[in-house]
């Protein structure tokens, strides 16, 4: 259905004069194969990474005995130590020229799959830390260049569609994973172990699959859209530093945004962990929550990027943590409860993410030069994954003091203020881009 070739597909206009329109809807209905490749990569290695994931709350909690503060330690190292190393990661593969994105991913992906064996050894909680830093640098290091050989496969106008498209193949794995999780489990007598062991051999395939399918340049000297041009292009040459990158308004404001709601994004962790104690849930079915989400994710994914391309992608990031802000306050609702309150949430919160994740990637290639797609997508990423840290160790010490109640409480203020905050940075400011951007379409 949305296959097409490996090479960009030529820029159309809609104006008079233009390219022949069914040229055009030809152009924009594909998604290059390469997006469909780095997709199954992607959903091979959700499937190990979120075997992981689905257990580790629990596995540190209930098995190792550390309190709500020692776990949001934890999970702020887990999912804030990608930032310190997004950047390099985005910076070495845009000096690669074309091959670097893939080598820098493949060295990312690798490093990951590496330490999921290493959960087999280690029992206290520095040595566990150090692992998941271990883990998270990899994963800093591919995401950036991974995205950049996306927005490069894809055309401008549809770019939202294409990262929708690798966003539901990347759930696809998110939504298996957490279910094998669930049945090696209840399978296996020594169920901690199996899962870390299974794990680490699929991420080895995902690496495989990485190495063998995708094309090893994914940016075949294609000029730099005139909108991208219109931003304003920093004068150091085809290697722009990050400081330049802050530099262009565009870039500046959608990583003030990204930082402002990731300080009142509640980790899925946490969510689940919450709504666990809330229903008192059993806790071999506590591997099954995150299904919930990636269903609703992967079900969502395609349709919101189409929907980003249409009324722009800056508008739809910020409008999807009123989702999330949903969610919250069925957590602290006093009415209801069992199946249907579990749905709501999980519903609420994969949505959050289809309407977020892959909206602001798309968002920030809008802005960023190609030649250095994957340093501004490195820049608005780490903000946003450093102020995420940042709510986790908040977010863990407000609910050893007060409670989880009153933790997501403040979540949920916090959340709605940023919100409002983030709709006001985002809008147009200066000149306007092409008439036929997408990003022009911003609140």
């Amino acid at each position: 259905m949305y296959l097409a070739d490996g090479r960009p597909a030529p820029a159309t206009s809609d104006a008079p004069g233009g390219r022949s329109a069914g040229r055009g809807r030809r152009a924009k209905a594909a998604v290059p194969s390469t997006v469909l490749v780095l997709g199954v990569v992607s959903l091979i290695t959700d499937i190990s990474s979120e075997m992981v994931t689905a257990v580790l709350p629990l596995y540190l909690v209930a098995e190792l005995g550390l309190s709500p503060l020692g776990f949001g330690v934890l999970d702020g190292v887990y999912n804030g130590v990608s930032a310190l190393v997004r950047l390099v990661g985005g910076r070495l593969s845009d000096r690669g020229g074309g091959t670097g994105h893939k080598a820098v991913a493949a060295v990312g992906y690798g490093l990951s799959a590496l330490c999921k064996p290493l959960l087999l050894l280690v029992h206290s909680l520095p040595l566990i830390g150090v692992v998941l830093a271990v883990d998270r640098t990899g994963k800093g290091l591919r995401t950036a260049p991974r995205d950049a050989m996306i927005s490069l496969a894809a055309e401008p106008a549809t770019r939202g569609r294409a990262f929708g498209v690798h966003r539901a193949m990347d759930t696809a794995g998110a939504l298996c994973g957490p279910l094998v999780a669930f049945l090696l489990l209840r399978a296996a007598a020594e169920g901690y172990d199996a899962v870390f062991t299974v794990s680490f051999c699929v991420a080895v395939l995902g690496v495989v699959v990485l190495l063998l399918f995708v094309p090893g340049r994914t940016a075949p000297g294609r000029a730099l859209p005139a909108a991208e041009d219109t931003a304003g292009r920093a004068p150091d040459g085809p290697r722009t530093p990050v400081r330049a990158l802050l530099g262009r308004p565009q870039i500046r404001r959608l990583t003030a945004c990204a930082v402002l709601l990731g300080l009142t994004t509640v980790s899925d962790s946490f969510l689940y962990l919450a709504l666990q104690r809330r229903l008192d849930l059993p806790v071999g079915w506590f591997p099954l929550l995150p299904l919930g989400t990636a269903a609703a994710f992967l079900s969502l994914a395609v349709p919101m990027g189409a929907i980003a391309d249409r009324i722009g992608r800056r508008r739809l990031f910020v409008a999807g943590h009123l989702l999330l802000l949903c969610a919250y306050g069925l957590l602290l609702a006093p009415f209801g409860g069992g199946a249907a309150l579990v749905g709501a949430v999980l519903v609420l919160h994969g949505a959050f993410y289809a309407a977020t994740d892959g909206v602001l990637a798309a968002a920030t290639a809008d802005a960023a030069p190609e030649d250095a797609r994957g340093s501004g997508l490195a820049v608005v990423q780490t903000g946003q994954t450093a102020a995420r840290f940042v709510c986790s160790l908040a977010f863990g010490a407000a609910w050893t003091a007060w409670g989880d109640r009153t933790a997501v409480l403040a979540a949920a203020v916090g959340l709605a203020l940023a919100a409002a905050l983030g709709a006001r940075l985002l809008r147009p400011v200066g000149p306007a881009t092409a008439p036929n951007s997408p990003s022009e379409h911003t609140p």
